[in-house]
C-alpha cells in the first residue's frame, strides 16, 4: 500500500528496526543524518535552526553569518523563514550573509541569476540590511575575478567566518559549483561547469547551448570552515549521490564527501531521498526488523537480484548468509516463504487492465465486473499517457473499455521557437493557397517572428508564442490519441492554470485546479483513474498534477460513483516501479510495443531532441522502451514468465 502522509504520499517505506542503539542502526552512515516524513517538515525543521541561531546571537547582540544556497532544495526553508518574520517577528537585522555562487557571466536581473532568486525568496520579504548581503558577482570583469574571489574570501574573514553554511547537493555529488576533481582546500574561484552540471541547468535556461560554461563558487575550503554544515536532500533524484555521500569513501569525484571530515555537519532528508541508504534499503543488515509482507517481498526480491536466483530456488542458507535468517525464522521455512512470494508476484500480471470479464477475479489486480469500465488516464503533459503507459492505453481500448485522456496542463513551454515559426509560416501560406483574407492573421508569422528574434533565453513568450505552441502539443496529444484508438470528444484539455506561466517555474497548486479535476471526474465518474506517480519529473510538474488529483479524489470520496473506482499510479517517462511496489502488472506484446512507439511518434515536437530532456540522454520512447524491458527482465529473472516488456502500476487506496 502506498504511505500517505500530511501532503500526499510517499513511496518509500521507513522499515521497523527493532533496535535502540543508535550507532547500529547508522553504523554504514560517516555524516549524522535525520530523516523526516518530508521535504515541508524537514525545511520547517531547518528553518527553525536557523531562526534559533539569529535570535541567540541578537540577545548577545552579535551578527548571525549564514551561508545560503540557492535552487530548489532550500526554497520552502526561505518560505517559513519570511513566514517566521511575518507572523513571529523574526528579524533579520543582525544577520551577514554570503551565498555559495552565481553563474558567470550573469547581470543580477536576468531570470537565472541567483541575486534574483535571493531577492525573489527571501531578502524582498525581510528587514536585512542589504548592505549585509554578498553574493558573487557575475558581471566582474574577467581579468579581475581572480582578486575579487580573494576579496570574497577576505570578507567572509572578517565578520568572523560563517555560523551556519547551507547546502543542497547535485547529481555529481558538487556542493555549491564544486565539481567532480575539486580539492577539499580549494578556496572561492572561478570553474567550469561540468558537462552534467550544465545538462541539469539546461530546463532553467531553455537549452543548454543557454547555459554559462563558468560560475563562481566558494570553494570546498571555504564551505568546511563554516562552524556549521547542514545539508538537504529532497526525492529520489538525489538517493543514490546521498547514499554515496554518506556511506561512501571520501573522494575528489564525489565533493560533496569531505563534509565527511567536517566535525559539525548534519544531512535532513526526506524518506525519498534516503531511499539508498542502507538503513532504509536494506535494513536487515543493520539490525532486527519487523518482518511484515511488504518488507519481505523487498528483501526476497533483493536477494534474488543479487545472488541472480529465481525466487523458487532461493534457500535457508541463501537467506542466512544475507542477514535475513530471522525471517526463514519467523516465516520458514525459505521453500514455503518463496512460494508465497511467487504466488503474489504472478497474481500481479494481467493481460487484462480493465479487468477479464466473467472470470474469477480472486487474484486478480483488477476486478471483472462490470465488463465495460470507463477509465480516465490523467498525463500531466501532452505525452505522458503514451510514454508511460502506451501499451495499457492500447490494451483497454482494444478490449472495448471506455477510456479518456485528461491532459492537465499544455506543455508549452517544452517547444522550440523554431516550431513556432514553422507552424506560423504554414499557417500563413495555407491562407494564400485557400484565398482566405484576413490582414490582422496573415502578421502572424511576422508578429511572432520578431518577437522570438528578440528574445532573450528564459524570457517569457508573448501570449501569441504561447498560444502556439500550446496548439503544438495539443494537436501531438491528438494524433497519439486518435492512433490508440479514442474518439476527439473523450479527450480533455485542462489547461490547469498552476502551470500557464511561460516560466519553468510555476504557481502553486489552487483551488480552480483541483476543481477542473474534480468536474471531470463527476462528468464522467470513472471506474479506473489513471495517474502519474512518476515524481521525478525535474520541473516538478507530475507531482503538482498528481496532488491535484488526490486532492480531488479525497474531497469526491464520499460519492456514491468512487465506491467501484480505483486509482492506479503509473511511472516510465523518468523512472519505473520498483518490483515489490507492483500492484498490476501489463504484459506488452512486440506488436504493442511497436504501436506504442508509434503513438509516442506523434509527439514530433518531442522527437530526436526535447527542450527539456533531464538528465537521460535518451529520446523518451527509448528511455520508456528500456524501462519495459527491464521490468520484464526482471520478473523473468525472478522465475515468472519471460515477455517482450511489462508496464507496471501502483495502486493508491483513498
Amino acid at each position: 500500500m502506498t504511505t500517505k502522509t500530511a501532503k500526499g504520499y510517499d513511496f518509500v517505506a521507513v522499515p521497523d528496526i527493532r533496535t535502540v542503539d543508535k550507532k547500529e542502526l547508522t553504523r554504514f552512515e560517516r555524516i549524522p543524518t535525520e530523516i523526516l516524513p518530508t521535504s515541508q517538515l524537514a525545511s520547517l525543521t531547518v528553518a527553525r535552526e536557523i531562526a534559533e541561531l539569529i535570535k541567540s546571537k541578537a540577545a548577545k547582540g552579535e551578527k548571525c553569518v549564514l551561508g545560503l544556497a540557492t535552487g530548489s532544495t532550500p526554497t520552502q526553508v526561505y518560505n517559513q523563514l519570511v513566514r517566521m518574520h511575518k507572523e513571529e517577528g523574526l528579524s533579520f537585522k543582525n544577520v551577514i550573509t554570503f551565498n555559495l555562487d552565481e553563474y558567470f557571466p550573469m547581470q543580477p536581473n536576468e531570470l537565472q541569476s541567483y541575486v534574483r532568486f535571493m531577492k525573489e525568496y527571501l531578502f524582498d520579504h525581510v528587514d536585512i540590511d542589504m548592505a549585509n548581503v554578498n553574493i558573487p558577482d557575475g558581471t566582474v570583469a574577467k581579468e579581475d575575478v581572480y582578486e575579487y574571489c580573494r576579496n570574497y574570501e577576505a570578507k567572509i574573514d572578517s565578520v568572523g567566518g560563517i555560523d551556519l553554511q547551507l547546502l543542497g547537493i547535485g547529481r555529481t555529488g558538487h556542493i555549491g559549483f564544486n565539481e567532480p576533481g575539486s580539492s577539499i582546500t580549494s578556496p572561492t574561484r572561478m570553474i567550469t561547469l561540468d558537462h552534467i552540471t550544465r545538462v541539469d541547468a539546461a530546463s532553467d535556461f531553455f537549452a543548454q547551448e543557454n547555459v554559462p560554461r563558468h560560475a563562481i563558487t566558494m570553494g570546498v575550503g571555504t564551505i568546511m570552515k563554516a562552524k556549521k554544515i547542514i545539508l538537504m536532500a529532497w526525492g529520489e533524484g538525489k538517493a543514490k549521490v546521498i547514499a554515496r555521500t554518506i556511506e561512501g569513501e571520501v573522494s575528489e569525484q564525489v565533493p560533496a564527501t569531505y563534509l565527511q571530515r567536517h566535525s559539525n555537519t548534519q544531512f535532513y532528508l526526506d524518506i525519498s531521498a534516503s531511499a539508498e541508504l542502507t538503513r532504509v534499503k536494506t535494513p536487515w543488515l543493520v539490525g532486527e526488523v519487523t518482518w511484515d509482507d511488504y518488507l519481505s517481498k523487498k528483501a526476497i526480491i533483493w536477494l534474488c537480484q543479487k545472488m541472480e536466483k529465481p525466487v523458487l530456488k532461493l534457500t535457508d542458507r541463501d537467506y542466512a548468509e544475507h542477514g535475513m535468517s530471522d525471517l526463514v525464522t519467523e516465516h520458514g521455512p525459505a521453500y514455503q516463504i518463496n512460494i508465497r512470494l511467487f504466488n503474489e508476484l504472478q497474481h500481479t500480471i494481467t493481460g487484462w487492465p480493465g479487468g477479464k470479464p466473467n472470470a474469477d477475479d480472486t487474484h486478480r489486480p483488477e476486478r471483472a465486473m462490470p465488463a465495460t469500465k470507463r477509465a480516465i488516464i490523467f498525463s500531466p503533459h501532452p505525452d505522458d499517457d503514451v510514454i508511460s503507459m502506451g501499451g495499457t492505453f492500447i490494451r483497454l481500448v482494444d478490449q472495448g473499455h471506455e477510456v479518456h485522456v485528461a491532459y492537465q496542463t499544455s506543455g508549452n513551454i517544452a517547444v522550440f521557437d523554431d516550431d513556432v515559426i514553422r507552424f506560423a509560416d504554414f499557417f500563413r501560406d495555407l491562407r494564400k493557397e485557400f484565398n482566405y483574407s484576413n490582414p490582422q492573421e496573415t502578421d502572424l508569422y511576422k508578429g511572432v517572428k520578431e518577437a522570438l528574434k528578440k528574445k532573450k533565453p528564459g524570457e517569457v513568450d508573448t501570449p501569441e508564442v504561447m498560444k502556439i505552441k500550446a496548439l503544438i502539443r495539443r494537436s501531438e496529444a491528438k494524433a497519439g490519441a486518435r492512433y490508440v484508438g479514442i474518439p476527439d470528444e473523450q479527450m480533455h484539455f485542462l489547461d490547469m492554470p498552476f502551470y500557464e506561466t511561460g516560466k519553468v517555474r510555476k504557481k502553486p497548486i489552487g483551488e480552480d485546479d483541483i476543481k477542473l479535476i474534480m468536474d471531470l471526474l463527476d462528468k464522467v465518474k470513472p471506474h479506473q483513474i489513471y495517474a502519474a506517480g512518476d515524481l521525478s519529473d525535474p520541473h516538478g510538474t507530475h507531482r503538482v498534477c498528481l496532488d491535484a488529483i488526490l486532492q480531488a479524489v479525497d474531497r469526491m470520496k464520499g460519492e456514491k460513483w468512487m465506491d467501484d473506482c480505483r486509482v492506479w499510479l503509473y511511472r516510465g517517462a523518468w523512472q519505473e516501479w520498483e518490483i515489490e511496489n507492483i500492484d498490476m502488472a501489463v504484459p506488452i506484446s512486440p506488436d504493442e510495443l511497436m504501436r506504442k512507439r508509434k503513438a509516442i511518434f506523434k509527439h514530433q515536437s518531442q522527437k530526436d531532441a526535447a527542450v527539456f530532456p533531464g538528465n537521460d540522454a535518451r529520446e523518451f520512447w527509448q528511455r520508456a522502451e528500456d524501462r519495459n524491458h527491464d521490468t520484464a527482465r526482471i520478473y523473468d529473472l525472478l522465475g515468472l514468465a519471460e515477455y517482450e516488456a511489462i508496464e507496471a502500476f501502483r495502486r493508491y487506496y483513498f
